[in-house]
């Protein structure tokens, strides 16, 4: 069958993602410019069999989702960020445990208040390091309404397959923003499903390291018992204070994800076969780089784009890729300086960069990145 054309703002194209991928459990807490997410699970949960809780606050329904999802259900919520500040010792509860779930943050301005209603991406370093201690994390970030809908199938399906929270940035523009988007009757992205046990309901150990990186999660309620605890825990789940055990847990949570790089990370590139000048933006950002890139090509100057996909991790192998090739990098986001120190990391020195940085409550204009590859050419 022909799929169904609507136009739809990232939000509602955000929503149709996670049905799709199977969410039936949401909680959370009105907040601007996530609210429409929110808003249309209300109403769309019920009729596939799910639930909606409207919770009293964002620490609430982390842990809502939390619970949810050990249930075995695919739970998701959504926040902008004073509530994502909120979330964070629940996700770090979410990481260590290592209980699937789906955390869509729609940044605004900040930090507190800030601009509830402008666009910005200052929460870029908060998503790989809001929550304390040593942990790994997965973050996507969409550029266009459409990928807002597949990228939510593929937060969920990555979420399911490493048995870890994801969190899907997107700006204030790309959530509000309307596009067309096609909804396949049938999802063209595989929908993953959480590893299940396959021993006895006695002999299973929900962190057993002989199972692989990735223990099979059983069910609360399905007669598996078991616990769960943000102490540091051995495979049983009970807490640990023995060094060697503590080891082996730190280790695998973060070599599920280091493993498993070319599943995770994703990327996209223009013009960059021969690039003199490489441009590197993301979310709303790389739409006002991917203009500059092409206005500055009809004046002769050979600019490319590079748009990181998967945020974190951070792509490495994206920098390293081009840094030799390039005679400059002009790095723009909308913030004072956050993602560009990672790329600055990996170009290990190979090629100058430019920051366009800006933290105003605007989106980053095509001719202010043309400007800067002007500069720098």
């Amino acid at each position: 069958m022909s799929p169904t054309v609507k136009l739809l703002q990232g939000n509602e194209a955000c929503v149709e993602g996670a049905l799709a991928a199977g969410v039936k459990f949401f909680a959370g807490y009105p907040i601007t410019p996530s609210t429409e997410i929110a808003e249309l699970l209300a109403e769309r949960l019920p009729l596939v069999g799910g639930r909606f809780m409207q919770m009293e606050d964002e620490i609430a329904s982390m842990a809502a989702v939390i619970g949810a999802s050990l249930t075995g259900t695919k739970a998701m919520t959504a926040t902008s960020g004073p509530g994502f500040s909120l979330k964070q010792e629940n996700l770090g509860f979410a990481i260590f445990t290592e209980i699937p779930c789906v955390v869509v943050n729609v940044m605004r301005g900040g930090p507190s208040t800030g601009l509830p209603t402008s666009p910005a991406q200052g929460d870029v370093m908060q998503a790989r390091w809001g929550t304390h201690g040593d942990h790994p994390v997965i973050a996507v970030y969409p550029a266009s309404v459409p990928e807002a809908y597949e990228l939510t199938i593929k937060a969920f399906n990555l979420s399911e397959k490493y048995r870890t929270p994801v969190i899907m940035l997107m700006d204030e523009v790309v959530g509000h923003m309307r596009e067309k988007v096609e909804l396949p009757d049938v999802p063209q992205i595989p929908i993953e499903e959480r590893p299940r046990p396959t021993v006895s309901k006695e002999n299973y150990l929900p962190y057993d390291n002989n199972q692989g990186d990735v223990p099979p999660l059983a069910n609360f309620g399905d007669g598996y018992h078991f616990h769960v605890t943000g102490l540091t825990h051995d495979q049983t789940g009970f807490p640990t204070s023995a060094p060697a055990k503590a080891k082996v847990l730190y280790e695998r949570l973060h070599r599920k994800i280091e493993n498993n790089l070319d599943d995770i990370l994703m990327w996209e590139t223009k013009d960059m076969e021969d690039a003199e000048i490489g441009v590197l933006a993301y979310g709303s950002t790389a739409r006002s780089a991917a203009r500059a890139v092409s206005l500055a090509r009809e004046q002769g100057i050979k600019a490319g784009l590079m748009r990181p996909i998967t945020i974190w991790p951070f792509p490495e192998k994206l920098i390293t890729q081009y840094a030799s090739q390039l005679k400059s990098l002009v790095v723009a986001e909308m913030n004072l300086g956050q993602y560009v120190n990672e790329v600055e990391r990996a170009a290990q020195g190979q090629v100058p960069i430019k920051r366009v940085l800006q933290a105003n409550g605007e989106l980053i204009r095509p001719d202010t990145i043309l400007q800067a590859i002007m500069e720098v050419k």
